[in-house]
């Protein structure tokens, strides 16, 4: 029994039952993994969809693959990350059963890439398009340009999708061997080769790893500084580096860190580390935020639009990381299911997002630094200065902030509406407009912006 096609059918189905919102919110990302053993494995995206479908669906679930099979399942709902584990213990089984039968020489090393990876999805910008250009230059020359290719930056900026797009791209071109890898694999596996068998010996752990590391084309190795403090496993990369390298064959390498700034590792490794090319990946702009999520949005094919300043909203608040920004739409999505299909707009989107902002980058925001301030200082809520309120007591205090953002921040016109409850630009270039008429001729408002500067603490821009 295909069980893609068995669950596509059952979608149909379901389909008629449901509006095309709770379809496309519960159902639309689903996928059934397996029938075993009278359970139907169902694989879902979030935490949250367990839960939901559990609560409210499992009946309609059983109700259609028991018409469809003939048969009564129970359901086991898992995420992505959890069917993953299972496939990485049945691989471990696996290659243990392979070095037991002294199969190890004839070993085809899994690669281990994410085909959805590619140079084609990566959205390009200013902050990465160095290192868009470096990766793909690798991908062409493999072994002969840039070796290695050492990219380093924050988590969630992009350096594991190009370096799966790197793989991916090798292995449509060419018959080349590529192996990707975490310098977690590369300690457990270098562990294991230490290992002794029933006779007393290594000598096939041996085998295997110099195998699987070193009887290939190009090594991709991830977070490269997790190996720092393992010693007897830095020397081995050394050793898997050398041998690799005086074969022309590429190397490619990830950090959190520069080389120079990967104290823990060995000197002889961070001078290869700086052999070929260093790039260093920055957080992505307003631009290319917005980018991002515009192509989620379309890639998602939900059921409602995002208005632009909803876009501009979570691109301006959430921050750099990609899988948080991502993360940000899905959010916003399910919130607006789960209160009942309500319209998506910027004040749906403040709420829906307002814990995302708080552990995100709400508290190095310089915008909403100075709103917290002013806000203190006036004795009214953030909430406030943020909303449409005219009353005086709350139109006053917000239009000093806007003043204090335009002046102490590089941030433009409508970045800081935006902030402000999607003001239109216009309205903040009235307000600035304003205080710094005022204060020309009103001292006692002068002293008070100057006290909030002091307060607020940004070197002027």
């Amino acid at each position: 029994m295909n069980v893609d096609i068995l669950w596509s059918n059952l979608l149909s189905q379901i389909k008629d039952e449901l509006t095309s919102l709770s379809y496309s919110t519960w159902f639309s990302e689903t996928k059934l993994y397996k029938l075993d053993n009278e359970i139907a494995y169902i694989i879902v995206p979030m935490p949250i969809h367990k839960k939901h479908l559990i609560d409210n669906y499992s009946s309609l679930i059983t109700t259609k693959l028991a018409d469809l099979t003939g048969a009564n399942y129970e359901l086991n709902l898992l995420l992505n990350e959890e069917i993953e584990n299972e496939i990485k213990e049945k691989k471990i089984e696996q290659e243990k059963l392979i070095i037991n039968n002294k199969e190890t020489n004839d070993f085809n090393v899994n690669s281990n890439l994410n085909k959805k990876y590619l140079f084609d999805s990566f959205i390009v910008g200013n902050s990465n398009k160095f290192a868009h250009a470096a990766a793909l230059s690798v991908a062409e020359n493999p072994g002969n340009m840039y070796n290695p290719l050492f990219l380093y930056g924050n988590s969630g900026l992009g350096k594991t999708h190009l370096m799966h797009a790197i793989g991916n791209y090798i292995g449509e071109h060419s018959n080349r061997k590529v192996l990707y890898v975490t310098s977690e694999q590369f300690r457990q596996d270098f562990v294991k080769a230490n290992r002794k068998d029933d006779k007393g010996t290594n000598f096939n752990y041996i085998d295997f790893f110099k195998n699987k590391y070193r009887n290939i084309d190009v090594l991709i190795i991830d977070d490269i500084q997790f190996l720092g403090g393992a010693n007897q496993s830095q020397q081995e990369f050394f050793h898997t580096f050398n041998n690799l390298y005086n074969d022309s064959k590429q190397i490619i390498i990830s950090s959190d860190r520069s080389p120079e700034d990967l104290k823990l590792l060995e000197d002889r490794l961070r001078t290869r580390f700086c052999w070929g090319l260093t790039v260093n990946i920055f957080p992505p702009e307003f631009t290319l935020r917005t980018e991002i999520l515009k192509k989620k949005i379309i890639a998602g094919n939900f059921e409602q639009d995002i208005p632009d300043e909803v876009v501009e909203y979570i691109a301006s608040n959430i921050g750099p990381d990609v899988r948080q920004l991502e993360g940000s739409v899905t959010r916003l999505i399910a919130y607006s299911a789960i209160m009942g299909g309500e319209r998506i707009t910027l004040d749906l989107a403040i709420e829906a997002l307002k814990d995302f902002i708080s552990k995100g980058i709400g508290e190095k925001n310089d915008i909403h630094r100075i709103q917290k301030i002013v806000s203190e200082y006036f004795q009214i809520s953030v909430e406030d200065i943020r909303s449409k309120k005219r009353s005086s007591n709350i139109s006053f205090p917000r239009q000093i902030a806007m003043y204090l953002c335009r002046t102490l921040t590089s941030e433009s016109f409508p970045k800081i509406g935006t902030e402000f409850g999607g003001k239109d630009h216009s309205t903040v270039m009235h307000s600035v407009e304003k205080i710094e008429n005022e204060i020309k001729v009103n001292k006692d408002l002068a002293n008070i912006i100057e006290k909030l500067k002091k307060d607020i603490g940004i070197v002027q821009k």
